[in-house]
């Protein structure tokens, strides 16, 4: 095939919003694992990017394929705290590659230092790379809107993490990389006609069915977006783990794996990340870290919602009130399909026993929605009788398979060594998360309670 040529949309409309840069060199760089039904989607040849030719597009050194990649800039809350300058510290946005569901970014992570480093080195490690790749392509397979990673190269270079470790740098696919925090750097420039410009493009690439509706129209939609995502990530046990602004995605999509870790026991206090030491984005507070994030993004677009300050208030303080009851309602009907239960009117009622029955008891989150009647059969809580009483539909689509976190560190430890039969039984059963004959026994079950006890995750990515 012929080398694409991407799109500079993002990089010829804000040129206030990122920085002209190179990737680092990498001479010795080889591909490490393709992600071979993704580059399919995005209509290009795998065979192609095994090429020379391949790999040089995938590193952002091909000629002629991209008018100058950028790191882009973003201001955000980090654990609440204002931070004006963050941006693409080691990352790069190649561009655009225009596709028949529309743009889709092609964005380069471990690519190097950039302005925005603040003294990183830039560099990605394997082990942390080819977990992202792990984690998105299961949140993909489970249905939840989410980044996605076209591949993972070697860089041929060690990077010097607690010791030294073997370099990596993935190629990442995204229907934007555009978030909250870049809206709040658009702010902190002054720049009021780029936060509008930036309004308008964000409707027309991600709700043309809203495009002209202006500031208020694109809170509400990010909002809406934003809900059904959290709930889904609550229905899997999906814990982000640093749910910043940064990484709050305008068209909705998860972003940043670094610290995630999913639920074995229905622990609502669960938090894993290492630098997440309050327990700010624990499982439980997940949806009101979100209602939190909307309200900073709300605060950043009143000078674009009416002229007026009070009544720009008002107006998003009307849309930002209502999403604590219509999340609930979206989480009921989730938890609800979850218990085959959709559409009973005593659905509400029937959730409520449910979400009592985990937080009282602990059961393994994805065994127990995966085997209803098993539990059903054996237990006398209140519940089981109020949801036989709803004739529950014995197709209901919960999935058997998840990343459970000890098979996750099993398959990245033997990766870095270069031994992929472990890696490559769980991508595989990952891609398969409704069918147990993919998996293999040990990813049906949780792990031990002494191991979940200790387990802690880490920024890497």
């Amino acid at each position: 095939m012929s080398t694409p040529v991407l799109r500079a949309e993002f990089a010829e409309n804000f040129p206030d919003l990122c920085l002209e840069w190179q990737a680092a060199d990498y001479p010795d760089a080889s591909l490490l694992q393709l992600n071979e039904p993704l580059a399919a989607e995005l209509g290009l040849d795998p065979q192609w990017l095994r090429t020379d030719a391949g790999l040089d597009f995938l590193c952002g050194r091909a000629s002629g394929c991209y008018t100058q990649p950028v790191a882009q800039g973003y201001a955000g809350h980090q654990f609440g705290q204002f931070n004006p300058q963050l941006g693409d510290g080691r990352a790069l946005l190649l561009g655009e590659l225009d596709t028949p569901g529309g743009l889709v970014d092609l964005h380069l992570k471990g690519s190097g230092p950039t302005p925005f480093s603040r003294g990183a080195d830039g560099y990605g490690a394997r082990g942390p790379m080819l977990r992202e790749y792990l984690i998105s392509e299961a949140m993909h397979a489970l249905g939840i809107p989410t980044t996605r990673v076209l591949a993972v190269i070697d860089t041929g270079r060690s990077v010097l993490r607690s010791g030294p470790e073997r370099g990596a740098m993935i190629v990442r696919a995204a229907s934007s990389h555009i978030r909250v925090g870049t809206f709040q750097m658009a702010t902190v420039l002054g720049a009021e006609d780029v936060s509008a410009q930036l309004v308008e493009y964000c409707l027309q690439r991600h709700y043309p069915e809203y495009a002209g509706g202006g500031a208020l129209a694109l809170l509400e939609q990010v909002m809406n977006t934003q809900m059904h995502t959290v709930a889904q990530w609550m229905g899997v046990g999906f814990i982000h783990g640093v749910m910043n602004t940064d990484n709050t995605t305008i068209s909705g999509e998860t972003i940043d794996y670094g610290p995630c870790a999913f639920l074995d026991a229905h622990a609502t206090d669960a938090c894993f990340s290492s630098i997440d030491t309050t327990g700010r984005y624990r499982y439980s507070q997940q949806p009101a870290i979100l209602g939190w994030n909307m309200a900073r993004f709300g605060e950043v677009l009143l000078p674009l919602i009416d002229a007026d300050p009070q009544a720009a208030i008002a107006q998003a303080q009307e849309v930002l009130s209502s999403q604590g009851s219509r999340f609930d309602a979206i989480a009921t009907e989730m938890w609800a399909a979850k218990l085959g239960i959709s559409g009973r009117p005593q659905a509400p009622q029937v959730v409520s026993l449910a979400l009592d029955y985990l937080r009282r008891e602990q059961p393994d989150h994805t065994t127990f929605f995966a085997s209803l009647e098993d539990y059903a059969a054996e237990q006398t809580h209140p519940l089981w009788q109020a949801w036989r009483d709803c004739e529950p539909d014995p197709q209901r689509n919960n999935p058997v398979v998840i990343p459970r976190n000890h098979e996750v560190e099993r398959a990245l430890s033997a990766a870095v060594q270069d031994d992929w039969q472990p890696w490559d039984a769980l991508l595989h059963a990952l891609r398969h998360p409704f069918d147990a004959d993919a998996a293999y026994p040990e990813l049906l079950k949780p792990a031990a309670a002494e191991w979940t006890e200790t387990f802690t995750t880490f920024c890497g990515t």
